[in-house]
């Protein structure tokens, strides 16, 4: 009898953990370490660069908008380091040694970094959502403190959640039936998890829907009163560029999520073969894509972003310029220095 195929009322507090390392050629081993580093890599540089944005310029962090997308960009980060150092080791360099504590901590950093990352943007459409919904009363509806008050309930929450396991919501502590594509993880515990993930998408579709039509409305109203072009037409034209960049983001999320989602769900209700937990792995790895590609479009999109940067890279050139100058200069002031000395010397 196989092993890693144990009957599905056992109970499996031994869990066998070589059962879960699913990668089996060092082809496949090689491609997933490629994938993990090229996206993981680029995934921290461009979203800690998207937070220098943000927390760099006073005119663009005291807006709730950009509030939320650095929250979503520290989420990604975090999430890009945590997954790439945990999955690498255990898929490709199969590390098995640490305990089932240590397992579950960095499977619940993980969850807690996505789940981050999917809040973040369910408080960005949201905070679309009263935007366009109630313009007026915008600024006193999403204050800055209401912001950061609705950040540190994401994060409590999320890490809550996400900790579950390693409080004691886990297969070996309830002798309970174990996930087949984590180890230690209760099966019950997945299902909820799911449920909640499955909720954030939902509100996120649901806000976004609406904001996407009330968008349509005001290139419609814009489009019949040409003659009162002002600043409320601004700020609608903003806000439908936003709406566009941030519909843009969710288009990404659940094409890179959906994969492993449906496995996930799928995993639930039949048994998954070697063939579909292969492609499990492989799937995890979109995750990383999309929190790689989010920070291009703010880049491709967001003007003050996009202004921003070109700020930066405009002032490093600078000073990459004077760096380049300043040996000239100095050779320059020596050579008049001795020449000084030299005149003074004939002088004398």
């Amino acid at each position: 009898m196989d092993t890693c195929r144990v009957p599905a009322n056992a109970s499996k507090c031994s869990v066998n953990m070589e059962c879960f390392m699913v990668l089996s050629t060092q082809a496949q081993k090689i491609s997933i370490g490629i994938l993990c580093g090229l996206f993981g890599t680029m995934c921290v540089f461009e979203n800690s660069l998207v937070l220098y944005l943000i927390f760099s310029s006073p005119g663009i962090r005291r807006k709730p908008s950009y509030l939320f997308i650095g929250s979503l960009a520290l989420a990604d980060i975090l999430a890009s380091i945590i997954f790439v150092c945990s999955f690498v080791n255990f898929h490709v360099f199969n590390g098995a040694a640490f305990s089932k504590e240590v397992f579950l901590l960095q499977l619940g950093g993980v969850n807690t970094s996505f789940s981050a990352s999917l809040s973040s943007l369910l408080l960005t459409a949201l905070d679309r959502y009263i935007s366009i919904s109630r313009p007026s009363e915008y600024k006193l509806l999403m204050t800055r403190k209401r912001a950061w008050t609705a950040l540190a309930v994401l994060w409590v929450t999320c890490a809550t959640i996400a900790s579950l396991p390693l409080l004691g919501w886990n297969c070996c502590t309830l002798d309970s039936v174990c996930s087949e594509l984590f180890p230690f993880v209760d099966d019950n515990y997945e299902s909820g998890w799911l449920c909640f993930i499955m909720v954030l998408l939902g509100c996120i579709v649901y806000a976004y829907g609406h904001v996407l039509w009330r968008a349509r409305q005001h290139v419609a109203y814009m489009e019949k009163h040409q003659a009162q072009v002002g600043k409320q037409n601004t700020r609608m034209r903003m806000d439908v560029m936003l709406a566009k960049t941030l519909a843009m983001v969710l288009a990404v999320l659940i094409l890179c999520w959906s994969p492993v989602l449906g496995l996930m769900i799928y995993s639930i209700f039949a048994r998954l073969s070697d063939h579909l937990r292969k492609v499990f792995a492989f799937c995890s790895t979109l995750c990383l894509l999309n929190s790689m590609v989010n920070p291009i479009i703010y880049a491709l999109r967001s003007k003050e972003l996009f202004s921003s940067l070109r700020r930066v890279l405009s002032h490093f050139r600078k000073q990459l310029k004077v760096t380049e100058e300043s040996p000239e200069a100095e050779s320059t002031h020596k050579s008049s220095v001795i020449e000084t000395v030299c005149e003074d010397t004939h002088t004398m």
